[in-house]
Parts: structure tokens; sequence; C-alpha cells
């Protein structure tokens, strides 16, 4: 396998699992994994958000962890890069209007590069104009401009872990699909990931040994005569 230089594209507020697990799990694949921010420098930090469920009509939104930057936006070369990524949370909904994000992301797709997205990450996507006649899946309250960027629309499953594999593009709905979101995405990069040969199963017990038999009293001697 080759390591592939893999750029995610992350603002403050991006969704915490959706840049920590991504991120590590290519790293540990040994991929150079880089994360960029417009306006922040390498060894800056983003602030992260996380989302749950708590029976309002959406999600509570709370503080996540700091997550450092490792490369600087300004002078990102796509063509440095083998791969894109592009989390959700809140930060898609502002980074739409930085010109130079749409343009990388535009870049990205017209060299035919592999390109994952999570959740709210097609909002950049459909924003940028790269899904016209594309298939994919994202967060279900994405699916109005999904379809209004021109994309045919893949509805989430019960579980929100549904991947969508349409060429070099991989999409799920959500954090919760991340185990086969990333196994599209490594086939896609050609990264091979094989699990552990199972160890042989121990050797049977011996069977019990049988009980022993109670030893022989030895008989008297018969009585002698007078």
């Amino acid at each position: 396998m080759t390591a592939k230089r893999i750029l995610f594209i992350v603002g403050d507020f991006t969704e915490d699992l959706e840049i920590w697990v991504p991120f590590q799990a290519l790293e540990a694949a040994g991929h150079q994994v880089f994360a960029v921010t417009p306006g922040k420098k390498p060894g800056e930090t983003i602030r992260t958000a996380v989302h749950d469920g708590e029976g309002d009509q959406f999600f509570a939104e709370k503080r996540g962890h700091n997550f450092p930057l490792n490369a600087d936006f300004d002078a990102v070369k796509t063509g440095d890069y083998d791969a894109l990524v592009i989390p959700g949370g809140r930060a898609p909904e502002y980074l739409r209007m930085n010109p130079r994000v749409l343009e990388i992301i535009r870049e990205f797709c017209g060299q035919g590069k592999p390109v994952a997205s999570v959740c709210h990450g097609p909002l950049l996507l459909a924003t940028a104009g790269v899904l016209k006649g594309r298939t994919l899946t994202a967060f279900p309250t994405l699916e109005p401009d999904v379809r209004a960027a021109g994309a045919n629309w893949v509805g989430a499953n019960e579980g929100y872990n549904n991947p969508v594999v349409d060429g070099n593009l991989v999409t799920v709905p959500a954090w919760s699909g991340h185990g086969p979101w990333l196994r599209e995405f490594f086939k896609i990069l050609g990264t091979k990931v094989e699990p552990c040969a199972r160890p042989p199963p121990p050797p049977p017990p011996p069977p019990p040994r049988p009980p022993r038999a109670a030893p022989r009293r030895a008989r008297p001697p018969p009585p002698r005569g007078p």
C-alpha cells in the first residue's frame, strides 16, 4: 500500500467525532493526514461540537474537544494531496461562504480524487456545485440541498450508518456509520485492512479417568483343624 496525503477541511464547531475518528483511523492505516481551516495557522486549534438527541425537536449542541490544526489553509495546493475529507457539524454552514474552500473542493472533484463526506459535510459539496448527477446520502435535513444541487438522494437507514459509494465519492448520514464509511473509503484509497488471523482453538481437555476400583481385601485363611 502506498501512503496517501489526505486533506481535511474543518472549522470551529465541526462535529467532534466526525473529525477525531476518521483523522486518527487514517493515520493508523499509515496515511499522512492534514487538517486546515480558513483564518487559522498550524498549531492553532478549532473548537468542536457534540450533538445529541435529548427529546427536543432537534439535537442539543454541546462543546466538544479542541482539535489541533497541522497545516496552513492559505498554502493548500490540491496537487499536494491525494484525497479530501469533509466532516459535518456546524462548520459547513459558514465554510460554504468562503470562495477558496469551494474552489479547493471543485479542484479535488475536477481531478477525480477520492472525496469522503459525512453528515452535514455534503452541504459544502452542494454549494460548490459538484453534485449534479451524483448519488449520495447525508443527514436527512440536507435532502432539499442535495436534490437542489442535481444529485440523486439516498435516505438514511434506521441506524444512520449506510454508506453510499458513487465512483470516487463516499458519503454516510452520520458518525454512527463511521465503520462502514471508512471501509469503503479505504477501498477507494487502495488501503487494504485485513482482520488478524484467529489463533487455533485450544485442544480439547483429556477425557476423565475412570474411577479406581476399590482394592480387594484378602480373604482370611481357612481355620485349622484340631
